[in-house]
């Protein structure tokens, strides 16, 4: 079964996407897709697989008052993983929190963790960078960067959409933006979420979400879009959270 587009962008948000280029010509924001550029919304999340399935890849979210959760790295759409370097900024005068991540559909990966050597030391285990457990999914407190994730790797699928869930007004035109110093046509939806699509290639550039019952959203932009390979961290280089869970609670984790 394809991942449909609509409900697989943001599973976990119940929120869908689009994207495509067209002719702009005589065209005014807000205006209905057209049946050519929804054959284009429909083979977006599959298109970017097509073209080596990874890109790099920037994701952001606003929490609190003056928080901001960023993600910065690349990801294998395809393989469905990814590594990035995760800054979370409070805006309270509290130093920027920095670790390493890697994750796929399964599993994240967290280093740089402050204090790990010591808790490991603590618990009498052996000295690792890594420290893996589950995703985390469904609607109830769901860690942000968790969040972010599942939205990263659910802009690629294996098969294309159906072109008719894009007609009859539930995408619209809304212009063009530069993207990266890429051209790209911006479209959005009445369920919240907005695209922007290279104008050359078809490539989706930009995602953005709001995330229900929160007033904020997440932004994905992704960028050289082309082959990756994300290798995870080894075995013998992590530990289990749920192995260990004192010591996972002790770091946050």
């Amino acid at each position: 079964m394809p991942r449909r587009l609509l409900a697989s962008a943001l599973v976990l948000l119940g929120v869908g996407l689009a994207g495509c280029s067209g002719d702009e010509a005589d065209r005014q924001p807000g205006d209905p897709v057209t049946a050519a550029e929804a054959e284009v919304l429909a083979g977006l999340l599959a298109r970017g697989v097509e073209e080596g399935g990874g890109a790099d890849v920037v994701a952001t979210a606003p929490f609190g008052e003056e928080g901001l959760l960023t993600l910065t790295g690349e990801v294998d759409l395809a393989a469905g993983a990814g590594r990035a370097r995760v800054v979370t900024t409070y805006g309270d005068g509290r130093p920027d929190d920095v670790r390493t991540l890697f994750f796929t559909r399964e599993q994240v990966w967290f280093g740089d963790v402050p204090g790990l050597t010591e808790a490991l030391a603590a618990a009498g285990l052996p000295d690792v960078p890594f420290v893996r457990r589950p995703l985390a999914t469904g609607p109830d407190a769901v860690p942000l960067t968790d969040v972010l994730v599942q939205v990263v790797l659910n802009l690629g699928a294996e098969e294309p959409d159906d072109a008719a869930a894009f007609l009859g007004g539930t995408a619209t035109w809304e212009g063009q933006r530069s993207i990266d110093s890429r051209l790209a046509s911006v479209y959005a939806s009445e369920a919240g979420w907005s695209v922007a699509v290279d104008d050359t290639s078809d490539l989706l550039l930009q995602f953005e979400a709001e995330l229900p019952g929160q007033g904020t959203g997440v932004t994905v932009t992704l960028a050289d879009h082309g082959p990756r390979t994300i290798a995870l961290p080894e075995e013998g280089q992590t530990l289990d959270a749920l192995a260990h869970p004192q010591v996972a609670a002790a770091l946050g984790l």
